[in-house]
């Protein structure tokens, strides 16, 4: 049955959606591995290399991980010289993260993920298609959240 929960080759968007993800999940890892940056970091320094200094705290938020995992993926990449963390003018108690020269000088060698995963993922499939799945996914996602606010918080 294409609609029992139970059944291994559970068929619905949502089963989907999760399948789709692991995939992309995959491919950056595999991506990114060489050049020893894992996705969440990846996503770190794609924000703090097209948007710009970013509080931590920010981050968190944009990312949708927790403040301690997020300390750890930090730390990491300040141990790696990528990124440098400050406390903010404003807020002492506050962080501000920015790309060192290491790191800008590491994200112009790496491969943007992203990018491999649409070209691949979606070659082929006609962006009318690809808009009507975003917009059905967008929605699902949005009433889900506003369903239990409390517990889409990060």
């Amino acid at each position: 049955m294409a609609n029992n929960p139970v059944d291994p080759e559970h068929q619905s968007a949502g089963a989907w959606a999760k399948k789709y993800y692991f995939a992309t999940r995959v491919v950056m890892e595999a991506v990114l591995r060489p050049y020893g940056v894992g996705p969440t970091q990846w996503y770190v320094m794609h924000q703090l290399m097209t948007v710009g200094p970013t509080s931590q705290r920010d981050l968190a938020r944009m990312l949708q991980i927790e403040r301690a995992t997020l300390t750890g993926v930090v730390a990491a990449l300040v141990r790696k010289g990528l990124v440098e963390q400050k406390p903010d003018a404003t807020d002492q108690r506050q962080k501000v993260l920015n790309a060192t020269p290491a790191g800008a000088a590491l994200w112009q060698e790496l491969p943007d993920p992203i990018a491999l995963i649409l070209e691949t993922a979606f070659d082929g499939i006609a962006q009318a298609e690809i808009d009507t799945t975003a917009r059905v996914l967008r929605e699902a996602t949005g009433k889900l959240t506003a369903l239990f606010p409390k517990g889409n918080e990060s």
